[in-house]
């Protein structure tokens, strides 16, 4: 889950490692307005709306004297300004991050309550959306399903999100270090689902939406941009690069925002339902540790759950098997020997079920690796009296 700005303290900024340019381009980007200064030695910089009291001095550069003092100063003037901006600056220059922002057009007015609900919204929305680009850094697909679901999660841990207010706008910092590779997919896959939605709007045709795989597109993107856009009169995505780091390679420098609206719904759930019906079963041979059987009575078929260790880019699967290799699965989960199946990974129900199950086989394992099975085993005693049963 991604963090609130207000985790990470901004205030343990050294003026001695800021870069003055830097400062200014987040200055310029979050609606500070330069006021001029002494010409190549300074820039006066006053906040969004001309707000009272407030105003930063930032050199042009570090050649003179006084620059520590005046990014020092700088960063103390932000640190306690009030202006919403101004801790959207800190998060920049804390964490070298690009930004990627959501804004929502809902209607005024309505209750706290429907404020907390449209709020949510956003964040839900916002949320897949990141993870659909980390999804893509994986390999192209139309759907994924539970396919590199928790990598893809793992580094929302490190974005930083600011307030939602009223569900109408979010930010999110991407860490250049572990998140560049999402957004710059993101970003590529926004515009293609835009060029893909307008083809269909003209067309009636989705076929566009098979070529834009290739560019990031997949059934994930589209739902979040589905959540994104119900309910609001219209929705912007914008994407900001780092001005430390720069834009990634193939990057447009000022990608241009990307906007959706109602009419763009149904060429949207028509896309995610066509990704979930055109991505095929895989063929897999999977090794995992069996976590689970189940079967109605002794001596039949029966199902086996899997905790994937290789094979599947999965972390369970569901196996339907016969009764003698739902047999030798019972044996090797008392021994604590992984197995592996051979059969077909199928997309229907997101990819967490193996299909034509056979050919079970206990895998061997280091010494280490099977008391780590085996004490798993003893800590669920249920799955145990199951594993029994079945050798009746």
């Amino acid at each position: 889950m991604y963090r609130p700005t207000d985790d990470h303290d901004a205030r343990l900024l050294d003026p001695a490692r800021l870069d003055p340019a830097v400062l200014g381009a987040l200055l310029a980007r979050h609606g500070w307005r330069r006021r001029g200064g002494a010409a190549g030695h300074y820039a006066r910089w006053t906040p969004p709306g001309g707000a009272a009291g407030t105003s930063l001095l930032v050199p042009h550069d570090r050649r003179f004297p006084d620059s520590g003092e005046l990014l020092a100063e700088a960063l103390a003037a932000l640190a306690q300004s009030a202006a919403p901006s101004a801790r959207e600056v800190l998060m920049g220059l804390a964490v070298p991050s690009d930004e990627v922002r959501w804004e929502r057009e809902v209607p005024d007015g309505g209750s706290g309550a429907a404020h907390w609900a449209a709020q949510e919204q956003l964040r839900g929305a916002a949320r897949s959306m990141l993870v659909a680009g980390a999804l893509g850094t994986y390999g192209r697909a139309g759907y994924y399903g539970a396919r590199h679901r928790r990598p893809a999660e793992a580094f929302l841990g490190e974005v930083l999100v600011g307030p939602a207010v009223a569900g109408r706008r979010l930010t999110a910092f991407v860490p250049v270090r572990g998140g560049r590779g999402a957004v710059a997919g993101l970003q590529r896959a926004l515009h293609a689902a835009r060029d893909a939605t307008d083809y269909q709007r003209a067309t009636g045709g989705t076929e566009a939406f098979d070529a834009a795989v290739a560019l990031g597109v997949c059934h994930e993107l589209v739902q979040a941009l589905i959540a994104l856009v119900r309910d609001a009169e219209g929705a912007r995505i914008s994407v900001e690069w780092s001005p430390g780091a720069g834009p990634p390679a193939g990057c447009p420098a000022r990608p241009e925002a990307v906007e959706f609206s109602p009419g763009d719904l149904p060429a949207l759930q028509q896309a995610a339902q066509r990704y979930v019906r055109a991505e095929p079963s895989l063929p897999v041979r999977v090794t995992g540790a069996v976590v689970r059987l189940r079967r109605e009575r002794p001596g039949g078929p029966g199902t086996v759950r899997l905790r994937v260790l290789t094979g599947a880019d999965v972390l369970q699967v569901r196996v339907a098997l016969g009764e003698e290799d739902y047999r030798i699965a019972g044996h090797a989960h008392l021994v604590g020997l992984p197995v592996r199946v051979t059969g077909r990974l199928e997309s229907r129900g997101g990819f967490r079920r193996i299909t034509g199950g056979r050919d079970v086989t206990p895998v061997q394992v280091d010494e280490a690796e099977r008391d780590r099975l085996l004490k798993s085993l003893q800590e669920n005693l249920d799955f145990f009296e199951e594993a029994c049963g079945a050798e009746d």
